[in-house]
Protein backbone atom coordinates (compact mmCIF):
# COMPACT_ATOMS: atom_id res chain seq x y z
CA UNK A 1 0.00 0.00 0.00
CA UNK A 2 2.74 2.57 0.82
CA UNK A 3 4.31 1.84 -2.57
CA UNK A 4 0.97 2.43 -4.30
CA UNK A 5 0.57 5.77 -2.55
CA UNK A 6 4.07 6.79 -3.63
CA UNK A 7 3.33 5.87 -7.24
CA UNK A 8 0.08 7.86 -7.19
CA UNK A 9 1.87 10.84 -5.65
CA UNK A 10 4.63 10.66 -8.27
CA UNK A 11 2.37 10.31 -11.31
CA UNK A 12 1.47 14.03 -11.67
CA UNK A 13 5.19 14.92 -11.58
CA UNK A 14 6.15 12.22 -14.10
CA UNK A 15 3.26 12.97 -16.45
CA UNK A 16 3.95 16.69 -16.22
CA UNK A 17 7.62 16.32 -17.05
CA UNK A 18 7.08 13.94 -19.96
CA UNK A 19 4.29 16.05 -21.47
CA UNK A 20 6.43 19.17 -21.18
CA UNK A 21 9.39 17.50 -22.87
CA UNK A 22 7.23 16.26 -25.74
CA UNK A 23 5.77 19.74 -26.18
CA UNK A 24 9.27 21.25 -26.18
CA UNK A 25 10.36 18.95 -29.02
CA UNK A 26 7.43 20.31 -31.03
CA UNK A 27 7.76 24.03 -30.25
CA UNK A 28 11.53 24.52 -29.79
CA UNK A 29 11.87 26.32 -33.16
CA UNK A 30 9.01 28.64 -32.17
CA UNK A 31 10.73 29.35 -28.86
CA UNK A 32 13.96 30.14 -30.71
CA UNK A 33 12.13 32.66 -32.91
CA UNK A 34 10.39 34.15 -29.86
CA UNK A 35 13.70 34.79 -28.08
CA UNK A 36 15.29 36.36 -31.18
CA UNK A 37 12.24 38.65 -31.58
CA UNK A 38 12.58 39.79 -27.98
CA UNK A 39 16.27 40.58 -28.37
CA UNK A 40 15.96 42.41 -31.70
CA UNK A 41 16.35 46.18 -31.63
CA UNK A 42 17.45 46.32 -28.01
CA UNK A 43 17.62 49.93 -26.82
CA UNK A 44 16.17 51.33 -30.07
CA UNK A 45 12.59 52.52 -30.55
CA UNK A 46 12.71 52.85 -34.35
CA UNK A 47 14.27 50.85 -37.14
CA UNK A 48 13.27 47.64 -38.91
CA UNK A 49 10.55 45.62 -37.22
CA UNK A 50 11.41 41.93 -37.30
CA UNK A 51 8.73 39.36 -37.97
CA UNK A 52 8.70 35.62 -37.28
CA UNK A 53 9.35 35.03 -41.00
CA UNK A 54 12.28 37.48 -41.21
CA UNK A 55 13.84 36.04 -38.03
CA UNK A 56 13.47 32.49 -39.38
CA UNK A 57 15.13 33.49 -42.67
CA UNK A 58 18.00 35.14 -40.78
CA UNK A 59 18.62 32.04 -38.63
CA UNK A 60 18.54 29.73 -41.64
CA UNK A 61 20.79 32.05 -43.64
CA UNK A 62 23.43 31.90 -40.90
CA UNK A 63 23.56 28.12 -40.69
CA UNK A 64 21.21 25.23 -41.20
CA UNK A 65 17.72 24.02 -40.34
CA UNK A 66 18.91 22.30 -37.15
CA UNK A 67 19.98 25.70 -35.81
CA UNK A 68 16.27 26.21 -35.07
CA UNK A 69 16.75 23.57 -32.38
CA UNK A 70 19.65 25.38 -30.71
CA UNK A 71 19.36 24.86 -26.97
CA UNK A 72 17.13 21.79 -27.21
CA UNK A 73 19.14 20.02 -24.49
CA UNK A 74 18.56 22.98 -22.14
CA UNK A 75 14.90 23.11 -23.15
CA UNK A 76 14.43 19.43 -22.32
CA UNK A 77 16.24 19.79 -19.00
CA UNK A 78 14.11 22.83 -18.20
CA UNK A 79 10.93 20.85 -18.83
CA UNK A 80 12.24 17.87 -16.88
CA UNK A 81 12.75 20.15 -13.88
CA UNK A 82 10.30 23.05 -14.24
CA UNK A 83 7.25 21.40 -15.79
CA UNK A 84 7.65 18.27 -13.69
CA UNK A 85 7.64 20.43 -10.58
CA UNK A 86 4.91 22.91 -11.52
CA UNK A 87 2.34 20.36 -12.72
CA UNK A 88 3.17 18.03 -9.88
CA UNK A 89 2.91 20.81 -7.28
CA UNK A 90 -0.31 22.10 -8.89
CA UNK A 91 -1.95 18.68 -8.76
CA UNK A 92 -0.78 18.15 -5.17
CA UNK A 93 -2.00 21.57 -4.05
CA UNK A 94 -5.32 21.12 -5.86
CA UNK A 95 -5.90 17.73 -4.24
CA UNK A 96 -5.35 19.17 -0.78
CA UNK A 97 -7.40 22.30 -1.44
CA UNK A 98 -10.26 20.25 -2.90
CA UNK A 99 -10.35 18.05 0.16
CA UNK A 100 -10.24 21.04 2.49
CA UNK A 101 -13.12 22.75 0.63
CA UNK A 102 -15.17 19.55 0.58
CA UNK A 103 -14.69 19.14 4.33
CA UNK A 104 -16.38 22.53 4.71
CA UNK A 105 -19.26 21.47 2.46
CA UNK A 106 -18.28 23.74 -0.44
CA UNK A 107 -17.05 23.20 -3.98
CA UNK A 108 -13.66 24.33 -5.25
CA UNK A 109 -13.63 27.61 -7.18
CA UNK A 110 -11.37 29.88 -9.21
CA UNK A 111 -9.70 31.35 -6.11
CA UNK A 112 -8.39 27.94 -5.06
CA UNK A 113 -7.28 27.11 -8.61
CA UNK A 114 -5.51 30.47 -8.89
CA UNK A 115 -3.74 30.01 -5.52
CA UNK A 116 -2.54 26.55 -6.50
CA UNK A 117 -1.34 27.81 -9.89
CA UNK A 118 0.54 30.78 -8.47
CA UNK A 119 2.28 28.75 -5.76
CA UNK A 120 3.18 25.87 -8.08
CA UNK A 121 4.52 28.18 -10.79
CA UNK A 122 6.66 30.26 -8.44
CA UNK A 123 8.27 27.29 -6.70
CA UNK A 124 8.97 25.39 -9.92
CA UNK A 125 10.42 28.45 -11.70
CA UNK A 126 12.95 29.09 -8.96
CA UNK A 127 14.06 25.45 -9.03
CA UNK A 128 14.35 25.42 -12.83
CA UNK A 129 16.03 28.83 -13.31
CA UNK A 130 19.54 27.43 -14.08
CA UNK A 131 18.19 25.40 -17.01
CA UNK A 132 16.12 28.38 -18.16
CA UNK A 133 19.19 30.63 -18.05
CA UNK A 134 21.24 28.10 -20.04
CA UNK A 135 18.48 27.93 -22.66
CA UNK A 136 18.41 31.71 -23.15
CA UNK A 137 22.22 31.92 -23.32
CA UNK A 138 22.34 29.16 -25.95
CA UNK A 139 19.55 30.70 -28.05
CA UNK A 140 20.96 34.22 -27.87
CA UNK A 141 24.56 33.23 -28.62
CA UNK A 142 23.96 33.51 -32.35
CA UNK A 143 23.07 37.22 -32.20
CA UNK A 144 26.48 38.16 -30.76
CA UNK A 145 29.50 39.09 -32.89
CA UNK A 146 31.34 35.94 -33.96
CA UNK A 147 34.35 36.72 -31.75
CA UNK A 148 32.13 36.98 -28.64
CA UNK A 149 30.15 33.77 -29.12
CA UNK A 150 30.53 30.97 -26.59
CA UNK A 151 29.39 28.23 -29.00
CA UNK A 152 27.96 26.09 -26.21
CA UNK A 153 27.94 22.40 -27.07
CA UNK A 154 25.19 21.38 -24.65
CA UNK A 155 23.32 22.47 -21.56
CA UNK A 156 26.06 20.93 -19.40
CA UNK A 157 28.69 22.97 -21.26
CA UNK A 158 26.58 26.12 -20.88
CA UNK A 159 26.00 25.66 -17.14
CA UNK A 160 29.63 24.84 -16.38
CA UNK A 161 30.86 27.77 -18.51
CA UNK A 162 28.53 30.20 -16.71
CA UNK A 163 29.60 28.93 -13.29
CA UNK A 164 33.27 29.09 -14.23
CA UNK A 165 33.05 32.64 -15.60
CA UNK A 166 30.39 34.22 -13.37
CA UNK A 167 29.98 32.04 -10.29
CA UNK A 168 27.25 29.69 -9.08
CA UNK A 169 24.86 32.50 -8.12
CA UNK A 170 24.81 33.61 -11.78
CA UNK A 171 22.66 30.55 -12.51
CA UNK A 172 19.81 32.39 -10.80
CA UNK A 173 20.19 35.56 -12.84
CA UNK A 174 16.76 36.83 -13.80
CA UNK A 175 15.14 34.61 -11.18
CA UNK A 176 12.70 37.32 -10.07
CA UNK A 177 11.03 37.90 -13.46
CA UNK A 178 11.27 34.14 -14.11
CA UNK A 179 9.27 33.44 -10.95
CA UNK A 180 6.77 36.25 -11.66
CA UNK A 181 6.43 35.04 -15.26
CA UNK A 182 5.79 31.49 -14.11
CA UNK A 183 3.22 32.61 -11.54
CA UNK A 184 1.33 34.72 -14.09
CA UNK A 185 1.63 31.99 -16.72
CA UNK A 186 0.33 29.36 -14.34
CA UNK A 187 -2.50 31.63 -13.28
CA UNK A 188 -3.52 31.92 -16.91
CA UNK A 189 -2.62 28.41 -18.00
CA UNK A 190 -3.47 26.00 -15.19
CA UNK A 191 -6.12 27.99 -13.32
CA UNK A 192 -7.87 29.24 -16.48
CA UNK A 193 -7.65 25.80 -18.10
CA UNK A 194 -9.22 24.19 -15.05
CA UNK A 195 -11.90 26.88 -14.83
CA UNK A 196 -12.64 26.90 -18.59
CA UNK A 197 -12.92 23.11 -18.64
CA UNK A 198 -15.31 23.17 -15.69
CA UNK A 199 -17.46 25.85 -17.37
CA UNK A 200 -17.50 24.00 -20.71
CA UNK A 201 -18.46 20.75 -18.99
CA UNK A 202 -21.38 22.52 -17.31
CA UNK A 203 -22.56 24.58 -20.28
CA UNK A 204 -21.88 22.38 -23.35
CA UNK A 205 -22.44 18.85 -24.54
CA UNK A 206 -19.05 18.65 -26.26
CA UNK A 207 -16.86 15.58 -25.91
CA UNK A 208 -14.16 15.62 -23.25
CA UNK A 209 -11.44 15.93 -25.90
CA UNK A 210 -13.18 18.93 -27.47
CA UNK A 211 -13.62 20.53 -24.07
CA UNK A 212 -9.94 20.01 -23.29
CA UNK A 213 -8.79 21.52 -26.61
CA UNK A 214 -11.10 24.53 -26.26
CA UNK A 215 -10.04 25.05 -22.66
CA UNK A 216 -6.39 24.86 -23.76
CA UNK A 217 -6.95 27.57 -26.37
CA UNK A 218 -8.58 29.84 -23.79
CA UNK A 219 -5.92 29.13 -21.19
CA UNK A 220 -3.15 29.68 -23.73
CA UNK A 221 -4.46 33.16 -24.56
CA UNK A 222 -4.70 34.32 -20.96
CA UNK A 223 -1.38 32.72 -20.07
CA UNK A 224 0.30 34.52 -22.98
CA UNK A 225 -1.32 37.87 -22.23
CA UNK A 226 -0.44 37.80 -18.53
CA UNK A 227 3.09 36.42 -18.78
CA UNK A 228 4.63 37.83 -22.00
CA UNK A 229 5.89 41.12 -20.47
CA UNK A 230 7.67 39.19 -17.71
CA UNK A 231 8.99 36.65 -20.23
CA UNK A 232 10.37 39.57 -22.27
CA UNK A 233 12.17 41.03 -19.24
CA UNK A 234 13.41 37.58 -18.23
CA UNK A 235 14.97 37.05 -21.66
CA UNK A 236 16.72 40.43 -21.57
CA UNK A 237 18.10 39.87 -18.06
CA UNK A 238 19.27 36.31 -18.67
CA UNK A 239 20.95 37.20 -21.94
CA UNK A 240 22.90 40.16 -20.57
CA UNK A 241 26.57 39.92 -19.67
CA UNK A 242 29.01 42.50 -18.32
CA UNK A 243 30.38 44.96 -20.84
CA UNK A 244 33.94 46.29 -21.17
CA UNK A 245 33.25 48.66 -18.26
CA UNK A 246 32.35 45.70 -16.03
CA UNK A 247 28.72 46.77 -15.72
CA UNK A 248 25.49 45.02 -16.72
CA UNK A 249 23.01 46.81 -19.01
CA UNK A 250 20.18 46.24 -16.53
CA UNK A 251 20.40 46.36 -12.72
CA UNK A 252 17.09 44.65 -11.94
CA UNK A 253 13.68 43.65 -13.28
CA UNK A 254 12.30 47.15 -12.60
CA UNK A 255 15.32 48.85 -14.16
CA UNK A 256 14.95 46.68 -17.26
CA UNK A 257 11.23 47.45 -17.53
CA UNK A 258 11.84 51.19 -17.18
CA UNK A 259 14.62 51.28 -19.77
CA UNK A 260 12.65 49.23 -22.31
CA UNK A 261 9.54 51.38 -21.83
CA UNK A 262 11.57 54.59 -22.16
CA UNK A 263 13.87 53.56 -25.01
CA UNK A 264 11.70 51.14 -27.00
CA UNK A 265 8.08 51.88 -26.04
CA UNK A 266 5.46 49.98 -24.05
CA UNK A 267 4.31 47.91 -27.02
CA UNK A 268 7.76 46.28 -27.19
CA UNK A 269 6.80 44.10 -24.22
CA UNK A 270 4.17 42.43 -26.42
CA UNK A 271 6.30 42.01 -29.53
CA UNK A 272 5.79 38.53 -30.98
CA UNK A 273 2.54 37.87 -29.10
CA UNK A 274 1.31 35.51 -31.84
CA UNK A 275 4.55 33.54 -31.78
CA UNK A 276 4.45 33.38 -27.99
CA UNK A 277 0.86 32.15 -28.05
CA UNK A 278 1.78 29.37 -30.48
CA UNK A 279 4.62 28.46 -28.10
CA UNK A 280 2.40 28.43 -25.00
CA UNK A 281 -0.73 26.72 -26.39
CA UNK A 282 0.82 23.24 -26.90
CA UNK A 283 1.98 23.26 -23.26
CA UNK A 284 -1.54 24.13 -22.15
Amino acid sequence: MPTLHLVRAALPFVNGGLSGMVATCCIQPVDMIKVRLQLAGEGVATGPKPTPISVTREILAQGKVLDMYTGISAGLLRQAVYTTARLGFFDTFMTRLTQRVKDKGNSIGFAERASAGLAAGGLAAFIGNPADLALIRMQSDGVKPVAQRQNYKSVVDAVTSIVRAEGVTALWAGATPTVVRAMSLNLGQLACFSEAKAQLAARTTWSKNSQSLAASAVAGFFASFLSLPFDFIKTRLQKQQKGPDGKLPYKSMIDCAQKVARQEGLLRFYRGFGTYYIRIAPHA
